[in-house]
């Protein structure tokens, strides 16, 4: 894969924590990964492996030790505060196990106010709100505020909010890890839908094995480096 193609790509990547005095954890130990534009990509390991270190990285929510972090060809790894939050906004949706929708306000709401914040103008932002919550099934629900939701609608209003501002890579972690068998498997689908439909990158943390099968490609955390599974 040439770096042209590359959406994402972590090379050499490693951070230690520091857990009290003279008690240094490493999570991660010259990581490295690639993913293509339209690629859905795996990432499985035990709890505590560093997947969410991992990821946090990945979409400049937190900075490695050493190594670089290139998201379109471009090298976010010495930027400031500033510039990492506006490429963080422009480039890279989130979703987490939790779906962490502001309680006081409707599910349009939430997926209009990360556009605000990016400088789209209120109408243009509703209409592309009502659009992707229709998309997923949830078009009826965009006047309801998250406690008037189920589990399974609450964490697709999630993934819309994630791809509210067109990012080109999305970041998962455990999505469907708080919700039933039943309603995992929906939700997983809606959200396949959505990364196939809009050809962004993905990279999904998971502990169901059977979901991982069904991406393109599953990686693993071994000892704080990325392999192939």
């Amino acid at each position: 894969m040439s770096s042209d193609e590359a959406m994402l790509r972590l090379s050499g990547v490693s951070k230690t924590y520091n857990q009290g005095r003279e008690n240094e954890v490493q999570v991660l130990n010259g990581a490295d990964l690639t993913l293509a534009e339209g690629e859905m990509v795996a990432l499985v390991a035990p709890s505590g492996a560093g997947k969410s270190t991992l990821l946090h990285i990945a979409g400049l929510l937190d900075t490695p030790d050493t190594g670089t972090v290139e998201i379109g060809g471009v090298d976010y790894t010495g930027l400031g505060d500033r510039r990492r939050t506006v490429a963080r906004r422009r480039e890279v949706g989130f979703v987490y196990q939790f779906h962490h929708l502001l309680p006081e306000f409707t599910a349009l709401e939430n997926v209009v106010l990360p556009q605000l914040a990016n400088g789209i103008q209120k109408d243009e932002a509703e209409t592309r709100a009502a659009d992707l919550l229709a998309r997923v099934g949830v078009g009826g629900r965009a006047g309801h505020r998250p406690s008037a939701m189920s589990g399974g609608e609450q964490q697709r209003v999630a993934f819309c909010r994630a791809l509210a501002n067109a990012p080109r890579l999305l970041l998962a972690d455990e999505p469907t890890g708080n919700l039933d068998p039943a309603t995992s498997e929906q939700v997983f689908d809606t959200l396949v839908g959505l990364v196939r439909g809009t050809g962004l990158a993905a990279l999904i943390a998971t502990h169901n094995l059977e979901l991982a099968a069904r991406m393109d490609r599953v990686v693993r955390l071994d000892q704080g480096r990325v392999v192939a599974q």
